[in-house]
């Protein structure tokens, strides 16, 4: 397990990269950003970027609406 920081909140997780991540955190939807320790990560290099303890993640989704 990892103790992370996620968009600010401190969380527990199993997950040990950034995509496995998104699966336990329920984010499902493709069109997603995410930033690791203040670093953009590109969709395609999730699954290879690892998680450590005391990490913090940011994930942006679009939102809906005008």
């Amino acid at each position: 397990m990892k103790q992370i920081i996620v968009n600010a909140e401190e969380i527990t997780l199993s997950a040990e990269n950034i995509e496995t991540a998104l699966t336990e955190l329920d984010y499902t939807t493709p069109s997603i950003a995410t930033a690791l320790n203040g670093l953009f990560i590109p969709r395609e290099l999730r699954a290879g970027t690892m998680l450590s303890d005391g990490d913090r993640l940011e994930i942006l989704a679009p939102m809906q609406g005008g």
